[in-house]
């Protein structure tokens, strides 16, 4: 009788197997080959091999690839996933591929950029990107003092049809230099005379390079430039050093927090750079899956904000009065890329 009790507990562990396998989780990036993306995702793997979860990764074939993100929450729901993780190319057409899932019974985390609307997803993690745009503007005007007046600015945004981060980032910068922003919700609409322009630049060195040409063309008295992220600010930097205003005439600030964008900080390409924590953001986002699975309870955002805030530190060699920063060296401990 034991024997045969024995084989029965067998059987039952080798065909019941689904209650032994791990959960299946998937995380859904915008691209496979931006540093940040590629952070995220290690700290995602981390933390689901350290909780047994059995982590999916799928991104687009190219930043805005929305088909292929929609393919991937498919595929995923389709494997029995529990959650998902993902970064949208497009923060409205991902909406509807997102509900299905959801209706399913799958928990879906916005890592990084909010959906639109923000609720579509069951929750969002993410740097608080106004306040990075605010940090790098209130550095700027700090450092020109009373020059920020008569400023210049040159703004190189990231793409008309994925506003969330863009827009977010833009206009914290407003905020933080003393620009009106108008209406919040989008950017284009100030009426500051020390608005030279916005161009788009894809997030690209190259797309930098492009937008920062076209804007010293309408205004070659630019003396700062804000940039959606280090790329494009290093792109920029090599059209300035192009007409000779590589000579610290010209303050660049941007955000994202990768180590060649701290390099640059170091070297004094970018005066002053918002940190992000991406592979945190990973991470968190597998614990609050592993959360859901276990006891069904949903992540709920940070007091006072629509989203869970996962941090944001000011890198700059050469800080200010009054906005709290950490230098390179520390700042070349904490990027990733």
């Amino acid at each position: 009788m034991k024997v045969r009790m024995a084989a029965l507990v067998a059987a039952s562990m080798l065909f019941g197997g689904h209650a032994m396998a791990a959960e299946i989780v998937g995380i859904i990036t915008k691209t496979n080959t931006n540093p940040g993306f590629v952070k995220m995702r290690e700290g995602a793997e981390e933390k689901a091999k350290e909780l047994g979860l059995e982590l999916r990764s799928f991104a687009g074939k190219f930043d805005g690839d929305n088909d292929g993100q929609v393919e991937a929450i498919e595929n995923l729901v389709s494997s029995g996933a529990k959650g998902i993780l993902i970064t949208p190319s497009d923060t409205k057409a991902i909406v509807p591929a997102v509900k299905a899932a959801r209706d399913a019974g799958v928990l879906v985390i916005a890592l990084d950029t909010p959906l639109e609307p923000i609720d579509a997803a069951d929750a969002t993690f993410g740097t608080d990107n106004f306040k990075a745009g605010q940090l790098i503007g209130e550095w700027a005007s700090k450092t020109l003092g009373d020059k920020s007046a008569n400023a210049k600015i040159a703004f190189l945004d990231l793409a008309v049809s994925q506003p969330s981060v863009d827009f977010l980032r833009d206009q914290g910068f407003m905020k933080g230099f003393g620009i009106d922003i108008k209406d919040p919700n989008r950017y284009g609409d100030e009426t500051d005379n020390r608005i030279c322009g916005h161009e788009m630049t894809g997030g690209a060195e190259d797309g930098g390079r492009t937008a920062m040409e076209k804007l010293l063309q309408k205004c070659s008295d630019i003396n700062v430039v804000y940039t959606i992220n280090e790329p494009s600010a290093a792109g920029a930097w090599e059209a300035l050093k192009a007409v000779g205003k590589d000579d610290g005439s010209v303050l660049v600030v941007s955000i994202d927090g990768g180590c060649p964008g701290v390099k640059n900080v170091e070297a004094g390409v970018i005066g002053a750079t918002s940190m992000q924590f991406l592979k945190n953001m990973g991470s968190i986002g597998v614990e609050a899956l592993d959360k859901y699975i276990k006891t069904g309870e949903k992540p709920q955002p940070t007091p006072g904000l629509k989203f869970f805030d996962t941090g944001v530190k000011l890198i700059t060699d050469k800080p200010v009065n009054g906005v709290e920063s950490i230098d390179t060296k520390k700042g070349l401990q904490l990027c990733w890329g």
